[in-house]
């Protein structure tokens, strides 16, 4: 059995962190395969901020959490095996639920929000 068989319950998985945050950040994109939320306008960028994404590709699903870039001390704490997850500064790719892992990308997810909210918005 293909493992892209699994891609949409790992997407709604990684979707399912994000959504606490649609009520504080605009939803850019909402579909069976990508959900993309921006947060408020930035004075101080002059544009809206990317925050994060769930996105269904070919050979993975990959969630894209702007913060990490931006305050890249949140990752000094994750686990090797988040890490091992990592491409690039900001993404992570996931071809399987993985449970205990998608509860530590919550928890950074959570760290990255109250990080991104008291920077960019205070």
């Amino acid at each position: 059995m293909s493992t892209q068989t699994e891609f949409p319950l790992v997407f709604e998985s990684l979707k399912s962190i994000l959504k606490p945050y649609a009520k504080k950040m605009t939803v850019k994109v909402d579909t069976a395969g990508h959900y993309f939320l921006d947060g408020a306008y930035s004075e101080k960028w002059k544009k809206e901020l990317f925050f994060a994404a769930a996105q269904v590709k070919k050979n993975y699903v990959s969630f894209y959490l702007m913060p990490v870039y931006m305050y890249p001390d949140l990752l000094k704490t994750i686990s090797p095996e988040l890490k091992k997850h990592m491409q690039g500064k900001s993404c992570f790719n996931f071809k399987k639920v993985e449970t205990s892992l998608f509860a530590e990308l919550s928890q950074l997810t959570k760290q990255g929000f109250e990080r991104l909210m008291k920077k960019e918005y205070s």
